[in-house]
This record gives structure tokens, C-alpha cells and sequence, in this order.
């Protein structure tokens, strides 16, 4: 068997070979496959199983490791795992004992240092500019790693100094037994070697020790110098942006006083406009003389340009979208509020491992929502907060809200519909399960003009009901239940209810596609959505139907691809939708259609001619570090961020959420646990109460499956869809003024 080489104490290093470890007096001494790394001692059959099944691991954090006799050791972490373990010679036994001691002293020190940054908060991790933020990082870093190699070396001095000690210890207890000949000769060179080697050593510890102080010193000098840097870094950009947004009021309301007095002056220039907007835009002919690029897609319909007679004989314009998004400039108040700051950072992730397969082994075919997870696979989000994320592009719905014509305003719906999926590409973190009567608010009336509640309506299954409104004529509310199965290698999610968007005169319905999380057990985590949605106005009897194409490593077509046909009541398709769910999304006014050959399945393929496409729909870009903060939008940034006045059972009241996002996950799975409890006990309570309740009153049994009534929803049979669904009754912006809560009940 190859002696593996001495370690390197560097930080991330290492450290593997064979040793035997003690299994039962039957089999005694195994020889198994060790593996040091990150601070934690792993042990596999053989080298061929480190990529799919680990035997055992200890944290050498909390670990003692002790030496029994020459090639004995046992390590032990208070008597949950303790392994003995059995080296074949001393020299290997040593260099795994050095090893080990190395490993343990850097945990320690990481664990102290995760533990410090976790009590800091978001303040430890201000906000840096685009460019500064990577030079900030890298100071950072070599920072980090220059601590790192100190705290090294100052491991190394001590071992150096126990050893050294020891070895002296024995040359004087040797020199001492009173041997004559050759053989007290040769005891007598040893000792004088080991002397000069202690004389030696001392020298190079003194040198290491003042090169640690220094070092220790200067450390400190630069850290506080970094952090100066950044404070100034920080005011000088908030300055800056202050200045921007004063600069841009200051705009906005110069505009709204020059141009609003001369539209109220000349109201025959109205009138003219508005005539000339009625007729159809001829002008726009001349600058949209462009038609479409052939565009495939042979398993559902092939778009191509149209005949130019088509494009003067439409009577609209080049992108057959009439919404007029002009004179909300013109409309702007001379008095601007100011905004209000929100926070642009939430604490970075810390990396801590956990084996995954240690805890889905056990849980292959069951509900997701039955599955104890600790807040390593999760997010520092609630499901909640993640369905009020659905509204992060509003702007489509406010778009929507102006088309006069349902044609229209149905392509913009279901760019919305596609966008809410856009936040999922590389969110591979759980959000928290809401408790029963869990609620979250979002107010953004004052930027943006809407605002939503969510609130948990049940628990088994999981319900969240959702109600949004907006001042600029829309409505949107859902109720999302989710049938989730782990079927080994990947992760299925079914939501199960409906989405609905109401304006004045339409009235829409969609539901939500299948979502797979790719390689749960090896592998980097990737996300696909897959299926088909139906957007139905109920009352032209409009459709849109999308499909979301699965991921197939042997397509030629982009991943993640969305197309979509907008259909009348009869049938007719008169929009065209293309793009990705990750990305963008762009329409097209069909000008004929016609049936094609037959498809690679034996279907026929229709045949689109169109004019030029527009973008309908774009992603945001993510913020700097995303890929540090769970790769959270600008918008997920805010949703946790501590807010005055909300309800007491809001999602940013949650404590096991709120330890999570600053870091500390040990207190957050202690949390988590208390209030799993505490509300299967308040079930319990309320499964006695519906037992009494039987008892006094059998008429009624069966009534209920569970007894617990939402506090601001009601469930109704929807007349319009003819779905079923809870739908907010009113009074919580009301309470929120009133500041009153007495009714909320106590869930944390």
C-alpha cells in the first residue's frame, strides 16, 4: 500500500488514504477509504464510491482526536460517532494525526469566524458599486486567505513546540539509563543532534512568532483601512443615486408643467389627435416597411414574412398593438413624494455542506410537503413571498390595462404569465412552507400602484391564496396548492389551482406548468419547466395557448423555448408569441394562415405569414453577487426586508426565517422545529374541537375537513371561470391603518 504524502496546510486542501477502521468483533479491522476535507473526515468501502455513497462523515469541529499507541488512534465527537481507527506504520499514523489536528484548528476557526458574521448582520456586507465590488472581493479574499495561512502557521509553531518537547523528554530519559559501548556512544551523538535541532527550532519559532505579530498587527491596520474605503464607497454612491433621483423628479415635473398648460389650452389639438389615432396609423407604413424572418418550429407552426399588400390593408400598426403608452409623462404630478430606499443586499450564503441523500433517501415517492428538510436546502423566503414575486413585472398588466382591443391585451397577459417564471432559472432553494394563517403583504402603491396579500388558507393540503390590485385598472388573484412527488433523480412540482387577472371588460384564467429540479442527488441542481397553458378570456372566449417546450439534450431548438398562438372564440389565430421563459418574449400580428406539410410526427404543420416582431417582455438583469444572495432579483432582495405596521403573522415576522437570512442556520433548524410543533399542536386542538363539535351536532359531520377559517379570504364559486377559490373578503388595509390586530392569532 502507497504511503500518501505529508499534508500541505492550505486552506481547501485534501487529504485521502487507506486506513482500517474498527467494525464489530466478528469482522474486526476493515480497510476502508478516507477522505479530509473542509473539516470533515469521510469514509468510503472503496475510492469508486466517493462519487455516490459515503459511509459516514464527522465534523472534526466539535471532534477530540486521540492517539492510543503507535499506529492506534481514536477520534470521537462526545459519543454520537466515534471511529477507531488503525494506520500501517507509526509515519502514516503521524501524518494523519498532523493532518487532522491541522483540519480541526482551521473548523474551529472558520465556524468562529461564520459565527462572528452572522451576528454582524447586513451591515457586515455593504453595497458596492458595479467594478468596485470585485476589487472589494478580491481584497477580501486574499484577506481571508492570508488569516487563513497565519492561523496555519501559528498551528504548525504549536505542534513544532508539542513535539519538539516531547522528543527532548525521551532523548533525557534515554541519556539517563547508564549504557556503556558503541551503543551509549551513539545515544550520546543522538542527544547532541537533537539539542542542536532544539536550538535550531527555537530559533525558527522566535522568527515565527515575530513574523505572526506583525502580521496579526498589519492585519488589523488593513482591515480597518479597507472598511474606511468602503464606508466612503458606500455614502458616495448614495449621494450619487439621491442625486439621480432628485435629478430625474426634477425632470418629470418640469415636463408635467410645460407640456400639461398647453394641452389644456388648445382642446382642438385633442380632438384631432385622438381622431387621427382612431383611423389607424398610415404614418407608421413608411418606417415599418419590414416583415418577419422565417421562424421554425416544426411540432407546432411555422411563421414567415408577409405579402406587403397585407401590411397597408391591416389598418394598424407594424406590431398590431394599438395600446397607447403615451401621456402617462404628461400626466405626472408637479409635487413628487419621495421614494423609499430599499434595501439593494441581503447577507451572503454561507457554505455549509450537508449530505442531501443522507435525508431523501428515506423519502423517494412522498409529498414534499410531508418531508422534515432542514433550512440548508431553503431560501430566506417564504411561499408566500415567492407568489407576491410573480408581480415583478407589473408593467405588463399596467400595459394591458390601456389596449383597447382583447386581442391585444391577451398577448400582454401572457407575457406576464411566462415572466413569472423567469425568477426560477436558477433558484434551486426551497422557500419556507407557510403555518396555517401566515400572511404576507406587499404595498407598493405609492412606486409602483399596486399592492397584494397573501395568506396561508390550509395546511394539508398546503393552499396560499393570493390578491393583488392595482390603481391602474387590474385585479389579480390565485390560489396555488402544490402536489409535489421526489422521484430520485429529479424533484416534480404540480401546482394545482388557477390564476386569475380581471380588467373592466375581460375577465382572464390560466394555470401553471410542471416544474422539474434536475440531478437532486449528483450532480449541479438545474431547473425546467414543462406543459401547456391555456389563457381564457371568459367573456370573448379569446384563448392563448403557450407551450412550454422540456429540455432535450438531442433539440436543436434553445433551451427553455415558449411559443404561443392568440386565437378568437372561432378559432382564428391573429398573434404569434415566441421567446424563452428565462429571457425575453416576442409577438407578431398573423396576416394568413395556412396549413403545411406534415411534421416530423405526422402532424400538419400550420403555416404563419406575419409582419415584424416586437419585444413584448424582457428579463431584468440580476444584481451584482446574485450568485452570493440565493441569486435573488432586485425585488426578491426587498420581499423579507423588516417592514413597520405589518400584521404579526406577516412572513417577515418569522423567526426561523429571519435567522436563516442572517446566517445563523443552526438557531433557524431549532426555530423551525419549535414551530413545526407548535402547530401540529394547534391542529390537534382543532381536530378535538371538531370531534366535540360532532358529537353535539351530527348534522354536521362531515361538514369540514378541517375547521380552521381564513381570516381575510373567503372561498367562493367563481360565476365567471366556474372554479372554486378563495377570494379576499376585505379589512386588512383597513386594520393595518387602524393598527389593530387583536385578530390575528399567535402562529410564531
Amino acid at each position: 500500500m502507497s504511503e500518501p504524502k505529508p499534508p500541505t496546510p492550505t486552506p481547501g486542501d485534501t487529504y485521502k488514504g487507506w486506513l482500517f477502521k474498527w467494525t464489530n468483533y466478528i469482522k474486526g479491522y476493515q480497510r476502508r477509504w478516507f477522505v479530509l476535507s473542509n473539516g470533515l473526515l469521510s469514509y468510503y468501502r472503496t475510492q469508486a464510491e466517493m462519487g455516490h455513497t459515503c459511509r459516514g462523515t464527522i465534523n472534526l469541529a466539535t471532534a477530540n482526536i486521540a492517539v492510543e499507541d503507535s499506529c492506534n488512534f481514536v477520534i470521537s465527537n462526545g459519543g454520537a460517532q466515534t471511529y477507531h481507527l488503525k494506520a500501517s506504520t507509526e509515519v502514516e499514523r503521524q501524518r494523519w494525526i498532523t493532518a487532522l489536528e491541522l483540519a480541526k484548528a482551521k473548523a474551529v476557526h472558520m465556524q468562529a469566524e461564520s459565527d462572528d458574521s452572522g451576528d454582524e448582520g447586513p451591515s457586515s456586507s455593504p453595497t458596492s458599486a458595479p467594478g468596485g465590488g470585485g476589487r472589494t472581493s478580491e481584497v477580501q479574499s486574499t484577506l481571508r486567505t492570508l488569516g487563513c495561512k497565519v492561523e496555519d502557521l501559528c498551528t504548525c509553531n504549536d505542534l513544532i513546540t508539542k513535539h519538539g518537547t516531547a522528543l527532548q523528554r525521551s532523548l533525557s530519559e534515554l541519556e539517563g539509563l547508564s549504557i556503556q559501548g558503541p551503543m551509549g556512544d551513539k545515544i550520546k551523538q543522538v542527544t547532541e543532534r537533537a539539542t542542536l535541532f532544539r536550538i535550531t527550532s527555537d530559533a525558527m519559532i522566535n522568527a515565527c512568532r515575530d513574523f505572526l505579530g506583525l502580521a496579526q498587527t498589519h492585519s488589523k491596520r488593513w482591515q480597518k483601512a479597507l472598511q474606511v474605503e468602503r464606508d466612503q464607497r458606500v455614502r458616495l454612491e448614495e449621494t450619487l443615486e439621491q442625486l439621480a433621483k432628485q435629478h430625474n423628479h426634477l425632470e418629470r415635473a418640469f415636463r408635467g408643467a410645460t407640456v400639461g398648460p398647453l394641452s389644456l389650452s388648445n382642446p382642438a389639438m385633442d380632438n384631432k389627435g385622438s381622431s387621427d389615432s382612431g383611423k389607424g396609423d398610415a404614418s407608421d407604413e413608411d418606417d415599418e416597411n419590414q416583415f418577419f424572418d422565417a421562424m421554425e418550429d416544426p411540432a407546432a407552426f411555422i411563421t414567415v414574412p408577409a405579402d406587403p399588400k397585407y401590411h397597408r390593408r391591416s389598418g394598424s400598426n407594424a406590431s398590431g398593438i394599438s395600446c397607447s403608452d403615451h401621456g402617462m409623462d404628461d400626466q405626472s404630478p408637479l409635487e413628487v413624494e419621495p421614494v423609499r430606499q430599499r434595501r439593494t443586499r441581503v447577507p451572503d450564503k454561507p457554505n455549509y455542506s450537508l449530505n442531501l441523500w443522507s435525508i431523501m433517501k428515506n423519502c423517494i415517492g412522498k409529498e414534499l410537503s410531508k418531508i422534515p428538510m432542514p433550512v440548508n436546502f431553503n431560501e430566506p423566503l417564504s411561499m408566500l413571498q415567492r407568489l407576491s414575486e410573480d408581480l415583478e413585472y407589473y408593467e405588463l398588466l399596467d400595459k394591458a390595462a390601456k389596449c383597447q382591443s382583447s386581442l391585444e391585451q391577451l398577448c400582454y397577459v401572457a407575457a406576464f404569465t411566462v415572466s413569472s417564471y423567469s425568477t426560477t432559472v436558477h433558484r434551486t432553494g426551497k422557500p419556507f412552507n407557510p403555518l396555517l394563517g401566515e400572511t404576507y403583504e406587499l404595498d407598493r402603491l405609492k412606486e409602483c400602484g399596486y399592492r397584494s396579500l397573501c395568506e396561508q388558507v390550509s395546511h394539508h393540503p398546503p393552499a396560499a391564496a393570493h390578491h393583488a390590485v392595482s390603481d391602474r385598472g387590474w385585479t389579480l388573484r390565485q390560489e396555488i396548492s402544490l402536489a409535489s412527488k421526489f422521484r430520485g433523480k429529479y424533484l416534480s412540482i404540480m401546482p394545482l389551482g388557477s390564476i386569475q387577472c380581471i380588467f373592466e371588460k375581460n375577465h382572464y384564467s390560466w394555470k401553471k406548468v410542471t416544474t422539474t429540479v434536475h440531478n437532486i442527488i449528483v450532480g449541479k441542481l438545474w431547473i425546467d419547466q414543462s406543459g401547456e397553458i391555456d389563457v381564457v378570456n371568459h367573456q370573448t372566449g379569446d384563448r392563448c395557448h403557450l407551450k412550454f417546450a422540456p429540455y432535450s439534450y438531442f433539440s436543436r431548438d434553445v433551451a427553455r423555448k415558449v411559443t404561443g398562438v392568440v386565437t378568437d372564440k372561432d378559432g382564428e389565430a391573429h398573434f404569434v408569441l415566441s421567446g424563452t421563459w428565462d429571457e425575453k418574449m416576442e409577438f407578431s400580428r398573423v396576416m394568413q394562415s395556412s396549413k403545411g406539410e406534415n411534421g416530423t410526427e405526422g402532424k400538419q404543420t400550420t403555416v404563419y405569414q406575419t409582419l415584424k416582431s416586437k419585444e413584448i417582455w424582457k428579463k431584468n438583469p440580476l444584481p451584482d453577487a446574485a450568485e452570493t444572495m440565493y441569486y435573488f432579483s432586485c425585488l426578491a432582495l426587498t420581499l423579507n426586508e423588516p417592514e413597520e405596521g405589518v400584521a404579526p403573522t406577516d412572513s417577515r415576522q418569522r423567526p426561523d426565517q429571519r435567522l436563516m437570512e442572517a446566517g445563523r442556520w443552526d438557531e433557524a433548524n431549532a426555530e423551525k422545529q419549535r414551530l413545526e410543533e407548535k402547530q401540529r399542536i394547534s391542529r390537534r386542538e382543532r381536530e378535538r374541537e371538531r370531534e366535540a363539535a360532532k358529537v353535539t351536532s351530527p348534522t354536521e359531520e362531515g361538514a369540514h375537513i378541517d375547521n380552521h377559517e381564513a381570516l381575510w379570504f373567503k372561498k367562493i364559486d367563481d360565476p365567471v371561470s366556474g372554479e372554486s377559490l378563495h377570494v379576499y373578503k376585505g379589512g386588512y388595509w383597513d386594520a393595518k391603518e387602524e393598527g389593530s390586530w387583536d385578530m390575528c392569532p399567535d402562529i410564531f
